[in-house]
């Protein structure tokens, strides 16, 4: 049977946790302890409540999410946050948070999975943050038509502005939020954007630049490299995993 900290230092070397700058507050790692053992691992997209719940419910203690418990400065352990911790502690279940490095990960990241999944290969790296690239680009012989139903299937609350070429020659990719990366895509030499999801404004730009943009869902897009890591280490240590699903439609 694994230790927790065989399993932490396993993510923390996957995902290059401490050479990877992300946004004040995002405390990529381990965030709650357990007893030293892990037995079953899970994933989720966010350190919420009802997530923790069907986690300890499901008997997985240790938990993979990519939105953490840490954005804002310290909170008095009191209401939801006594609630969160409360439920973690009181299942013996360990909480590990990878923001950042499992968007931009080459592998198990979010955008490469994303390409992946239109059976695309990433061939660049756009949008840094601290010197990382977070988003990826990839050639297409894909036609637009093609692309939009391709990803509607994929995902069924996909967003379409189609202001672009028909026939794109590379799509960029950039889970969650993609509003920041609008205005790098004609830097890039890309007119298609698929991300998760973008502010009111976007429409405009995308008329303007003559872009074709994309939403599929931030929480959507961000289920790729939870999965994937969880799956490995899965794999690595022969152990069962889950992931906990909640229906979120934003």
């Amino acid at each position: 049977m694994p230790t927790l900290e065989e399993i932490v230092a396993y993510c923390d070397r996957r995902t290059r946790r401490t050479a990877f700058k992300d946004f004040p507050g995002a405390f990529n790692g381990l965030q709650v302890a357990n007893n030293g053992r892990v037995t079953r691992i899970g994933a989720a997209v966010d350190a919420g409540l009802a997530p923790f719940d069907q986690a300890v419910a499901t008997g997985i203690d240790f938990l993979i999410v990519h939105h953490g418990l840490f954005w804002s400065p310290p909170q008095p352990v009191t209401g939801l946050v006594y609630q969160k911790l409360s439920v973690l502690l009181g299942g013996n279940c360990a909480l590990y948070s990878s923001h950042l490095p499992l968007d931009a990960h080459r592998k198990i990241g979010n955008n490469a999975l994303l390409a992946r999944q239109l059976g695309l290969r990433p061939r660049r790296w756009f949008l840094k943050h601290e010197g990382e690239a977070i988003g990826c680009i990839a050639a297409t012989a894909i036609r637009r038509d093609d692309l939009r139903r391709r990803l509607s299937a994929l995902y069924p609350r996909t967003i379409a502005i189609e202001c672009g070429s028909a026939a794109p020659r590379a799509v960029a990719f950039c889970s969650g939020s993609g509003q920041s990366a609008v205005g790098e895509l004609a830097p890039a030499g890309v007119d298609t954007l698929v991300t998760g999801e973008l502010r009111e404004e976007s429409f405009n730009l995308a008329q303007e630049n003559h872009l074709n943009l994309y939403a599929c869902g931030h929480y959507a897009t961000e289920t790729l490299g939870v999965k994937a890591l969880a799956a490995e280490l899965a794999q690595r240590f022969r152990l069962p995993w889950d992931f906990i699903a909640t229906d979120n439609p934003l």
